[in-house]
């Protein structure tokens, strides 16, 4: 799955995108890292390939998903943060996604703090925090990648399942592939048997596990290529439900639209007093998620 802020990326005038992102705050920085060993031979002898199996494999999961009607399931993730002492610290986020084509998305997230919703009921994004008793709502466009788009663009809002519930799941993840190959398959993962690919492009590199029979994602690992300490990124994918039945009010929220309303408005991360941010010094712009020099 491409992602662009991180394997999840993204999360204030409290504005909203406080209560859908990150819920922790990076309050260390990383001890100096060595400099990496040169590759092997064997690494440097390495054609990427673009094996057909795997490209079909994926297809076949954007496929199943394009084709529901409607979904549910829980995604699970887990990111990885340096830490003062060297090993990095790993922080888990929960959504709970309802989504019923081709306009309707309700997420639940469940971090460290207390939970926030997202609703997208095709005219309007609303974002609720629910123990502050805020809201924040916006119009948006009519369709659900562009007003997904306008939330990111706009709030910071970001969810990592993203490419799996636009209405071209396989658009959005076989673009920019530079290598795929199957690697092979498991039934540890999902309590289901699955096939394993690995994806990359010249940002990320991905492994999947894939339901063999239902061809729904069960697990995804992404590893950033700007990214020198080689963090991990883990989305588990449980609990789906394929074509159920939601209810009438499951994309919108009385209670959310009731609370006290504040402006949707992008997230300025602030370090910790003393602690400098991460920098790209070879560029002087900042690095990607989770690197440090």
């Amino acid at each position: 799955m491409k992602t662009h802020a991180t394997f999840l990326p993204g999360r204030a005038a409290l504005a909203l995108a406080v209560a859908v992102g990150l819920t922790a705050s990076v309050a260390a920085v990383a001890a100096p890292q060595k400099a990496a060993k040169p590759a092997t031979q064997s690494a440097q002898a390495f054609k990427p390939v673009v094996e057909e199996r795997a490209m079909a494999i994926l297809k076949a999961t954007s496929e199943r998903l394009a084709a529901a009607k409607g979904l549910s399931f829980t995604a699970t993730v887990s990111y990885e943060f340096p830490s003062k002492l060297g090993p990095a610290i790993v922080y888990m986020t929960r959504y709970d996604v309802s989504l019923q084509r081709p306009d309707r998305l309700r997420v639940t997230t469940r971090g460290d703090g207390p939970a926030v919703e997202f609703f997208y009921d095709g005219k309007s994004i609303v974002a609720h925090a629910p123990a502050e008793n805020l809201v924040a709502v916006a119009d948006a466009p009519p369709k659900l990648d562009a007003a997904l788009l306008q939330a990111f663009r706009t709030a910071g809002i970001y969810f990592p399942f993203t490419d799996l519930i636009v209405p071209d799941p396989y658009a959005a993840m076989a673009a920019g592939v530079k290598s795929a190959f199957y690697i092979g398959n498991s039934e540890v993962v999902g309590g289901v048997k699955t096939d394993i690919i690995a994806w990359a492009d010249n940002d990320v590199f991905l492994q999947m596990w894939i339901g063999t029979e239902d061809r729904l994602p069960r697990r995804f690992r992404a590893i950033f290529r700007a990214d020198p300490m080689r963090l991990r990124h883990d989305m588990e994918l449980s609990n789906w439900k394929v074509e159920p039945q939601f209810a009438a009010e499951a994309f919108d929220s009385t209670k959310a639209r009731s609370a006290r309303a504040i402006p949707f408005g992008h997230p300025v991360s602030v370090p910790p007093p003393g602690v400098k941010p991460l920098t790209d010094k070879s560029k002087g712009k900042p690095a990607a998620s989770g690197a440090a020099k």
